[in-house]
């Protein structure tokens, strides 16, 4: 059954080569003292950092760079800080999904007296926020065009996923020539995300057929460009592509009457708490041995999966055995890019797993619709060993 659902998203998207010559009158509404936040520093690299000064000549720009892979908590209060010092207008984001998680949080902090933490760990709703715009330079997380951000505390070992109806981005420009300059390992990375995203929210109780059709398709397309794009990353209609499905990924507009489970990103942000690792490259490791976890209380979804995603001949074959060839050959797809497929390729061994389980299923429910238990992540960490 679809469940009933509203579905609005607020934020616009400038989307193609170019875009950026809109970025002064999109900001120029709010005011004329902005902050500038990047990551390490690839911006000044691939010349977004120059061309950002030269459309905002008439703006006062205050920076805040080093933002982290895994945003830190720490990072926002520092932002913060700069923000009510210097009485700023506007915050623009110019990076990947980090990028854009850390400026949610710095966009509801602002106005909340206490630690932005608070709001991540739900013990405040902020109600008023800074506005706030993003350019993007990695297609991965869909970030760009959500009310979602994934923050990190390495104080207290947790990274949490929160949202707010006030963090949508004012714009995002979604240019593909931004991300011609990507290390091919951060690309990989962004190709597992955008397909993790779009499986996350394929494995619901619903199984709406619209929705259905929309993820398989996507996921099909991401799966035909990607090899592509490591042949040829300056190749301007592949990353078009892939920057479209990274954000049409988790827009949530794939979802719509549904709730996918999201068991493999609860369990992922466990691990990439204690160790922190990239997120895609966990994401990699996790999935299919969620999938393999999954499959008997499930065969029939798994099996769908395996036959219209992942091209599985299901003549003289078993339904399990269906199921199981696709999850294989998702992994084998993963581990042909370059992707990690076990937890020992990034320095994890089993010192922590109870730890790391202990953490992931430190909350109400872990997988709205295959509920996972302590014992279970266990099983599933050791698996992906």
């Amino acid at each position: 059954m679809i469940n009933n659902f509203i579905y609005r998203n607020p934020t616009k998207i400038l989307f193609g080569k170019g875009q950026i010559k809109h970025l002064s009158k999109e900001i120029s509404t709010y005011g004329k003292k902005i902050l500038l936040l990047y990551g390490g520093g690839s911006i000044k690299k691939n010349g977004l950092y120059d061309e950002i000064y030269s459309q905002l000549k008439d703006f006062e720009i205050f920076e805040l760079g080093g933002v982290e892979p895994n945003p830190r908590v720490s990072t926002a209060r520092k932002a913060i800080e700069i923000i009510r010092k210097n009485n700023i207008d506007f915050l623009l984001a110019a990076g990947g999904g980090s990028t854009v998680d850390c400026a949610k949080l710095i966009s509801v902090g602002t106005y909340y007296d206490g630690d932005p933490w608070d709001i991540v760990k739900k013990k405040y709703f902020p109600e008023k926020a800074l506005p706030f715009g993003d350019i993007l330079t990695l297609a991965a997380t869909g970030s760009e065009m959500n009310p979602g951000s994934v923050i990190t505390n390495i104080e207290t070992e947790e990274k949490i996923g929160w949202s707010s109806p006030l963090a949508y981005p004012k714009f995002s420009i979604l240019d593909p020539v931004y991300t011609f300059t990507v290390p091919l390992s951060q690309t990989v990375n962004g190709i597992v995300d955008t397909m993790s995203h779009m499986i996350e929210q394929y494995f619901n109780a619903e199984h709406n057929p619209v929705m259905d059709g929309l993820i398989e398709s996507s996921l099909k397309t991401v799966m035909k460009y990607a090899p592509l794009v490591l042949e040829s990353p300056h190749n301007y209609d592949i990353r078009a592509v892939l920057m479209m499905s990274a954000t049409i990924g988790l827009n949530y507009s794939l979802s719509w009457g549904t709730m996918g489970d999201w068991a493999t990103h609860g369990i992922e942000h466990a691990v990439s708490a204690v160790y922190d690792i990239a997120h895609a490259e966990g994401l990699s490791i996790i999935m299919p041995n969620w999938l393999l976890y999954i499959l008997p209380k499930d065969i029939l979804r798994v099996k769908q999966f395996a036959i219209n995603v992942m091209d599985v001949n299901p003549e003289e074959k078993s339904d399990e055995e269906i199921g199981k060839e696709g999850i294989l050959k998702l992994q084998s797809y993963w581990k042909s890019l370059g992707a990690p497929t076990h937890l020992s390729e990034v320095g994890i061994d089993s010192t922590n797993i109870k730890k790391m389980a202990e953490i992931a299923t430190d909350r109400p429910v872990l997988g709205s619709v295959y509920n996972l238990t302590k014992n279970d992540v266990i099983n599933i960490l050791k698996s992906s060993l």
